[in-house]
C-alpha cells in the first residue's frame, strides 16, 4: 500500500467519528483546551485527549503549551492538502487496491454466530487479532472494575483469567489499583510485555 493510500485511509479512520469531527470544528473557530473541549463535547477529559492523540497523530491538529496549560488548534494547510488529495481521483481509486490484514477469515474460524470465543487461539498472530476483537468490546475512556472486565470477557469467553492477562500484557489494557481501561490503539503490541510473542 503506497505512503498515499496509508494516509488516506488514516484520515478516514481518523474523523469517522462524530466527536473528533465535532473537535474538528470547534477548533476551525479557535484553539482550545482540553478541558473547553470536554466541556462543549460532554466528554471526559481523558476521552478528549484520547480524541485530540488521533487528530494529532494525522498532523491535522497541533499542540503548544502555556503554562500548565496545552492548548489545541486545527492545522488549516494539513486540511487544505488532504482536501486536494480526496479531489485526485487516481489518489481515492487506489484505496481499492490498498491490502487489508485477513482479520474476519480470521475471527470467522474463532468466533461463532452468537458472538462468542470458541477457542483461545495458539499462534501469536490469530491470538492479537482476537484481542484486538475483544478489546474492541470496552468503551474508550471508561474505567471499570475487575468484576466487570471479567463479566463483558465472559460473555465471550469462559477463561477471563487468560484474556484479562492478555489484554495487559499487549497493552491493549491498562491497569491500576484494581481498576482497568482500553489504552489508545497506538499503544497495543504485537508481543507481550514480557516480549514473548
Amino acid at each position: 500500500m503506497g505512503d498515499d493510500s496509508a494516509t488516506l485511509l488514516a484520515f478516514f479512520k481518523a474523523l469517522a467519528n462524530e466527536s473528533r469531527l465535532r473537535i474538528v470544528g470547534f477548533l476551525a473557530a479557535r484553539e482550545r483546551s482540553v478541558q473547553e473541549l470536554a466541556d462543549l463535547l460532554n466528554l471526559k477529559e481523558p476521552t478528549v485527549s484520547h480524541h485530540l492523540a488521533v487528530l494529532r497523530e494525522i498532523g491535522l491538529v497541533s499542540a503548544r503549551a502555556d503554562g500548565t496549560t496545552r492548548w489545541h488548534a486545527l492545522d488549516p494547510d494539513m486540511l487544505r492538502r488532504m482536501n486536494r488529495k480526496l479531489l485526485d481521483d487516481r489518489k481515492v481509486v487506489s484505496l481499492s487496491k490498498a491490502q487489508t490484514e485477513p482479520d474476519e477469515r480470521i475471527l470467522s474460524g474463532f468466533v461463532d454466530e452468537a458472538g462468542r470465543l470458541k477457542s483461545i487461539p495458539a499462534a501469536r498472530k490469530k491470538r492479537v487479532v482476537v484481542l484486538k476483537w475483544l478489546v474492541r468490546q470496552f468503551e474508550n475512556g471508561r474505567r471499570y472494575r475487575e468484576a466487570e472486565v471479567n463479566e463483558i470477557i465472559q460473555h465471550r469467553h469462559w477463561d477471563s483469567a487468560t484474556l484479562r492477562r492478555e489484554l495487559v500484557g499487549h497493552k491493549m489494557m491498562a491497569r491500576s489499583g484494581g481498576v482497568y481501561w482500553r489504552t489508545p490503539e497506538a499503544e497495543w503490541r504485537e508481543t507481550d510485555s514480557s516480549g514473548r510473542y
